[in-house]
């Protein structure tokens, strides 16, 4: 018996659906392909990846793109490659050279100290090509429209920046190097933070995202092996959240009281959780304020 065509597959049910996202896309351009092969136009994305990127992108399709948002928030890895010599506009390797000066004489301990010093909590510049808007414009628009951006530093943290080889070329050193942060940070500014504070300018030549949350590189899978995929696509609702939040189970009355959109007394569980039913399906995530639990996204609304 012949594979059924990819058109013939039902829809699929609510859940997450981890992608391998190759270089030369966009998120959004990931987004259109996988709702061909979800069969759904209701997925989006949580946290996007640059084109040149590649790596773990997590999708939400039908009722677990609420969960995007919050799963945006959590922890995010890389492995990244950093050229120190070079600058560019973009502060990777897309962008035109800008400037930099020659990177040979740059010591190992040195750069380790650069490194240690853009560790913890920083205040990060976003890179100037960025999606971030000023003033009703991306910032990304404004800088190829010719317009000078100068954007505000924010505060992200830099739990993990390890440095595991340094390549020597001449007047160009490549960092390969491993990052775990939060939401927030721009691995490209990092690459700049770090040349500018070497001296010598610097920029991303290679990045991959290998872990969002809970959800590595093990869990992806590329767009021609979903489509080429019998099982089941996406990792189901109850699961997701389980393996994302913290988890509080509740009894028939409460459950139907959160399935309401009502309030459940407080557990002292900090942030948001995931609370279940006794059938072991997720009703909500929630989160405790003034002593008591409210939803801040019911995903199994009760009519």
């Amino acid at each position: 018996m012949s594979r059924r065509k990819r058109d013939d597959r039902p829809p699929a049910p609510s859940g997450l659906l981890v992608v391998d996202k190759p270089a030369g896309m966009t998120s959004h351009d990931v987004v259109a392909r996988a709702r061909r092969i979800a069969g759904t136009r209701k997925v989006g994305h949580a946290g996007t990846l640059d084109p040149m990127a590649t790596g773990v992108l997590v999708l939400g399709v039908e009722r677990a793109t609420k969960l995007l948002g919050h799963l945006a928030l959590t922890v995010k890895e890389y492995a990244a490659t950093i050229r120190l010599g070079q600058s560019t506009v973009t502060d990777d390797a897309e962008g035109e050279v800008t400037g930099g000066a020659p990177a040979g004489a740059v010591t190992d301990d040195a750069i380790r100290a650069g490194i240690a010093a853009l560790t913890g909590e920083i205040a990060q510049v976003p890179s100037a090509v960025s999606a971030i808007k000023v003033d009703g414009k991306r910032s990304y628009a404004r800088v190829r429209a010719g317009e000078a951006v100068e954007l505000a530093a924010r505060p992200v943290t830099i739990f993990r920046f390890d440095l595991l080889a340094i390549r020597r070329d001449g007047d160009v050193l490549d960092l390969d190097v491993v990052v775990e942060c939060s939401s927030g940070t721009y691995i490209r500014a990092l690459a700049r933070d770090l040349g500018a504070g070497l001296g010598v300018g610097g920029h991303l030549t290679a990045l991959r995202r290998t872990r969002v949350g809970p959800f590595t590189l093990d869990h992806a899978r590329t767009l021609p092996e979903l489509e080429k995929f019998a099982g089941p696509l996406v990792i189901p609702l109850s699961e997701a959240v389980a393996a994302s939040f913290p988890r509080r189970d509740v009894e028939d009355e409460q459950a139907r009281i959160l399935g309401h959109g009502g309030r459940l007394a407080a557990a002292g569980i900090p942030g948001t959780y995931g609370v279940f039913g006794p059938d072991g399906d997720v009703i909500a995530l929630v989160a405790e304020r003034a002593g008591a639990a409210r939803p801040e996204v019911v995903l199994n609304p009760l009519h």
